[in-house]
């Protein structure tokens, strides 16, 4: 039967009781679970008589109409967009949620819509609260209202879907969630404690302030992170012990507490091992891995003890084959992690039969996040040298990353792809050959230009990779292919890293004479002006080391321009970075000055007459006399001091006296 929604309008907005009431009731019943009628509710313009009877003191229909507002905000996002922009329904319902209300149901139902509301990523902590007043009133109803078990839940619930950021957390921290979040989670009452946990792990995320706060938080005498260790027992449920162990692995990974500590070695890693294998359901098994892999990235240590716990890479590989995009990306990042730092591991996940092959079908899932975990996790693998010369080689597996790279244009698929490439174009990777033919290095050197910093990273560090110890035809494409201004462009890009590996890049490019030579007599102002500029710089001694290399390399290969000596204030930096107190670039400076005094070649009196009036000389004299009387731990300064001064003595002795 079609709903005369015009015959609806009509009642609600009556003064007769019994006939709103009928009319409430039949749109109640009309909209639950049908989007088309509440479209329809919409588009006939009965929202704000609806809001109109919330506002009203009738509880009966006050009621009736809070679940129609309650079932519209389950409805499609454009639904709630409506009630939310255009009707302000958030405030609205926020006005029913005062201690002094003491008809629980209005509450609940009020509590129930914003739940829903707050799920949707454009509802914000500052639309929906405005202050920080507002949060902590909010934050207030789980005292009142501790008697009304939905009321907690929702309110945990709403605050976890609104922690978004770093703002919304120091927000909450401000307004005191975390006392109040550590009594829920202590209640012993699983529907409670599950979402407070979610919302204690949105809240100390990534945040080292909050976790801090939450290891000296204390209730009836126990510690919250004592009360969290308690909580990953066997004797609680699956989700309890998985909400806990969630916020002992972001605590840890904000820095609060070491991968030494025995609630992270001894119950959290452990617990998440356990909840991986098939003693479970498959949501919880998912989320055990992916918290898991968070835990073990960075650590070798927690990495190995994972791995040999409790047939974990056999539950991964059980995980993978399960049809499930979010399965399946949680058991790929959990191997990527697994394999991230020890050759044994990675060794172990290639024995286990028919993964390899599970991981490259991985690369044609229709979920994007699957594909892009199934790389990310063949660049751990690829961290191996053995595993680069047989498995890699034997998969042909750089043919899928090429078809990648050139078919998808999403950022995340191409930093993830040139990163796994870098490994496949060291020196001694089978796949280097063919990757060339593929046209690589076009595509990397384009690449060096786009907006992404780890993407313009991965490039410039494979195109590195690439031109280490390289036959001159490849160096020769990939010197006319980027050519030497763009990577004397990325030398000053605002990434560390980036600036590092382009000179890097520009060492190998400049490593023998025959390269030398042509590329300094076009460039060479160029190229010595950038890295003065590097040197005298405020940026870290292994850029500053890096810089020196380059240096030290084009003055002892160079044949047919002296480059360096003729800049004289290059060469002067370089002699008063003798003195610098970093070993690196004392050990730099001296490289390069090593590598002009013994070139026999250009060794003249010019030459020599130029190191002595610039006080390069000099300055090697006075710290060799220096660390004649100190014991020097880098002796490679200690040995490249005494060849310099004896080589200069047994030359020009009238200047070195």
């Amino acid at each position: 039967m079609e709903t005369n929604w015009i015959q609806l309008k009509n009642a609600v907005k009556g003064e007769n009781y019994e006939e709103r009431y009928a009319a409430l009731v039949t749109i109640k019943d009309s909209i639950i679970g049908s989007n088309k009628q509440k479209s329809l509710l919409i588009s006939h313009e009965l929202v704000p008589d609806i809001i109109q009877v919330c506002c009203e003191d009738n509880t009966t229909n006050k009621i009736e109409a809070l679940i129609i507002i309650g079932s519209l905000a389950k409805g499609t996002k454009t639904h709630v967009k409506i009630l939310v922009e255009t009707y302000n329904i958030i405030s609205i319902l926020k006005k029913e949620l005062t201690i002094e209300n003491n008809n629980m149901v209005c509450v609940e139902i009020c509590l129930s819509a914003l739940c829903s509301i707050s799920e949707h990523d454009y509802v914000t902590a500052e639309q929906f609260f405005g202050d920080d007043v507002s949060i902590s009133h909010f934050l207030a109803l789980t005292s009142f209202m501790g008697n009304s078990l939905k009321s907690q839940i929702y309110i945990t619930t709403i605050l976890c879907s609104l922690c978004q950021s770093k703002k919304d957390q120091l927000s909450f921290l401000n307004a005191g969630i975390i006392p109040i979040l550590t009594r829920i989670i202590s209640m012993e009452n699983e529907p409670v404690q599950i979402p407070a946990l979610r919302c204690l792990c949105c809240m100390c995320f990534a945040n080292r302030s909050v976790s801090d706060i939450i290891c000296v938080t204390s209730f009836q005498g126990k510690s919250l992170t004592d009360i969290l260790n308690c909580l990953m027992s066997r004797s609680f449920s699956p989700n309890i012990q998985l909400g806990a162990a969630r916020c002992m692995t972001y605590i840890y990974r904000s820095g609060t507490l070491p991968s030494t500590d025995l609630r992270i070695l001894h119950r959290t890693l452990p617990c998440l091992v356990r909840l991986c294998s098939e003693d479970y359901r498959q949501e919880i098994r998912a989320s055990a891995a992916e918290t898991l892999a968070i835990l073990i990235e960075v650590d070798a240590k927690l990495q190995q003890i994972a791995a040999i716990c409790n047939h974990l890479l056999k539950s991964l590989f059980q995980l993978i084959k399960i049809n499930e995009p979010h399965v399946k990306q949680a058991a790929l990042k959990c191997l990527a992690a697994l394999g991230a730092n020890d050759e044994t591991i990675r060794k172990k996940i290639i024995d286990i039969n028919s993964l390899v092959d599970g991981i490259l079908q991985s690369l044609n899932d229709w979920e994007s996040q699957v594909r892009i975990a199934s790389i990310r996790c063949l660049h751990s693998l690829s961290r191996s040298v053995q595993q680069l010369r047989t498995t890699f080689q034997d998969h042909s597996i750089w043919e899928p990353l090429i078809f990648i790279m050139n078919n998808e244009a999403s950022t995340d698929f191409l930093i993830a792809v040139t990163a796994t490439i870098c490994n496949l174009l060291l020196e001694f990777s089978p796949s280097k050959t063919p990757l060339i033919g593929s046209g690589i290095i076009e595509k990397l050197c384009q690449f060096t230009e786009h907006e992404h910093p780890s993407l313009r990273l991965n490039s410039i560090w494979a195109l590195m990779n690439l031109t280490y110890q390289s036959d001159d035809s490849t160096k020769t494409n990939v010197i006319n292919t980027i050519g030497i201004r763009r990577i004397l462009d990325c030398l000053n890009d605002s990434n560390p890293l980036i600036v590092l590996k382009s000179l890097g890049l520009l060492r190998n490019i400049l490593s023998e004479a025959h390269q030398i030579d042509p590329i300094m007599s076009m460039h060479a102002k160029e190229i010595n002006d950038s890295l003065y500029v590097i040197l005298d710089s405020a940026t870290s001694a292994g850029i500053k080391e890096q810089a020196l290399c380059v240096i030290g390399g084009v003055a002892a290969e160079s044949h047919q321009k002296d480059y360096i000596i003729n800049d004289e204030r290059l060469l002067k930096l370089i002699g008063e970075l003798l003195f610098h107190p970093d070993k690196r670039i004392q050990a730099g400076s001296l490289y390069v000055i090593s590598s002009i005094v013994h070139r026999k070649d250009i060794w003249s009196d010019k030459s020599s007459l130029r190191l002595t009036n610039l006080n390069v000389l000099r300055n090697v004299q006075e710290l060799n006399k220096t660390t004649e009387n100190v014991q020097i731990s880098n002796d490679y300064i200690s040995r490249t001091l005494k060849q310099i001064v004896v080589k200069c003595k047994s030359m020009y002795p009238d200047i070195t006296n």
